[in-house]
């Protein structure tokens, strides 16, 4: 059966000490509730309405889905509450899953389980056994079958004793719980509609309620605090060193690498510590990276070696090529094949050409540079004038000097040298010698100025 997803993300989160939004703040550099919508569509939902109250513009600006329905709940009066504002989102015929904003880990393979059992029943609830379940709501059960879910506060001494507590999600049909939700009072201790009465409304009308559960209670934890938001970060991070270790790479310290985004790798790739890995990231087969790097929306082919301190950032680096120590491949930056970029070296939106080679010190914008060219230290590509780019063309088997300075536009043309120390502001033909720079003078018995 078709089913939609409501996501309660209306909190304000008072416990984090945050201007931003509770389920804003990233797990994984995603943030919390975005993660959550990702998992959903993931499932296949034909449509995610998503509860929000507190920080209504900056949750807007920030989540992004292939169809969300906006639900505002102006007053936070509830789960049950929250859940009302989406009724006229909610179709008869199909089933509705809820799940909570603020539980980033919730992995899909726990929610189609979720999904299979409501297969088999009238209402299924996703549960987990704690060792300790102060605060939470008891799952309470007769012959097995769950009559009803009590809060922690308005539970007796032993219905505190249960140790399965409810997540806060669960699936039921959309005609049920249209139905339920105009049942529910506010007559408990906080005064709130608790989505968890629909429990017991079921179950008085003769309702099969199941349960499923997830393989960690991990993934169903809350974030109410910057404690909680560190121990999932943490926890995500080992997960996915797991996995990545699983298929194949070998990380120098599995504590000590941060994935924050998606990490595809190859075979036989090594990663070392403290490197860090943003947005969409590739890397090939054998693939060396060193210590204390940052990969950024890259890919990087096979065979290449990263070494360490470097930062590529959308940026794509070839087959056997070397970059680094402390370089840094900024937007636009293509390295083809063997192509080699050294110490202190910086490209931005320029193409390194096969085999070539910026080994230290230089700065290459704009630019694209032919393959086996050699570009001397110290070299720029004077690209800015102030208000425009230019851009500068190198052809293949270039020799450029050391502390050269190539004001663009400008042509290099294939097999040309420039002389050490040049300033080529014009075309340098094939195969020339171009040599730009003032002619030295030797003043004899020079006097050194002395210290006054």
């Amino acid at each position: 059966m078709a089913f939609s997803v409501v996501v309660l993300a209306a909190g304000k989160g008072t416990r984090m000490k945050s201007a931003l939004p509770k389920v804003l703040h990233p797990v994984g550099g995603v943030a919390m509730v975005q993660r959550i919508i990702n998992t959903a569509e993931s499932l296949t939902a034909t449509a995610v309405h998503l509860v929000y109250g507190h920080g209504a513009e900056q949750l807007q600006a920030a989540v992004s889905g292939q169809q969300i329905n906006w639900c505002l709940q102006a007053e936070q009066l509830g789960t049950g509450h929250a859940v009302m504002q989406t009724v006229e989102h909610i179709s008869d015929d199909e089933d509705v899953m809820i799940l909570v904003g603020d539980a980033p880990l919730i992995r899909a393979e726990t929610l189609q389980r979720l999904i299979d059992v409501k297969a088999n029943c009238d209402l299924a609830l996703l549960t987990v056994d704690l060792e300790d379940p102060t605060g939470m709501g008891r799952i309470i059960r007769k012959d097995d079958n769950i009559v009803a879910i009590v809060e922690h506060k308005d539970a007796t001494d032993e219905q505190r004793a249960i140790t399965e507590i409810n997540t806060g999600m669960m699936m039921m049909p959309g005609k049920d719980l249209k139905r339920w939700l105009t049942n529910l009072t506010n007559e408990n201790a906080q005064g709130e509609y608790y989505l968890t009465d629909v429990i017991a409304m079921a179950a008085g009308e003769g309702k099969v309620i199941k349960a499923a559960q997830p393989d960690s209670p991990l993934e169903v934890e809350g974030v109410n605090n910057r404690v909680q938001l560190a121990r999932l970060e943490r926890t995500l991070q080992q997960w996915q060193a797991e996995t990545l270790m699983t298929n194949g790479a070998t990380l120098a310290d599995p504590l000590r690498i941060d994935v924050r985004g998606e990490l595809t790798t190859g075979q036989d790739v090594y990663i070392d510590i403290n490197t860090v890995f943003k947005g969409k990231v590739t890397l090939g087969n054998n693939v060396v990276i060193g210590p204390n790097c940052v990969l950024i929306d890259c890919d990087v082919a096979d065979n290449a070696v990263i070494e360490a301190n470097s930062i590529i950032e959308q940026a794509s680096v070839g087959e056997d090529c070397t970059v680094g120590p402390y370089a840094r491949l900024r937007p636009g930056a293509v390295m083809e094949k063997a192509a080699k970029v050294g110490n202190f070296v910086e490209m931005k939106k320029a193409r390194l050409g096969a085999g070539a080679k910026a080994n230290h010190l230089t700065y290459l914008g704009d630019a694209e540079i032919g393959a086996g060219s050699n570009i001397g230290a110290g070299t720029i590509t004077c690209n800015y004038d102030g208000v425009n780019k230019s851009k500068t063309l190198i052809g293949e088997n270039a020799f450029i000097g050391s502390n050269s300075a190539l004001v663009a536009p400008v042509e290099i043309g294939a097999g040309a040298t420039v002389a050490a120390g040049s300033i080529i502001t014009s075309k340098v033909p094939e195969d020339s010698l171009a040599v730009a720079r003032a002619k030295q003078r030797n003043i004899a018995g020079w006097q050194r100025p002395k210290k006054k």
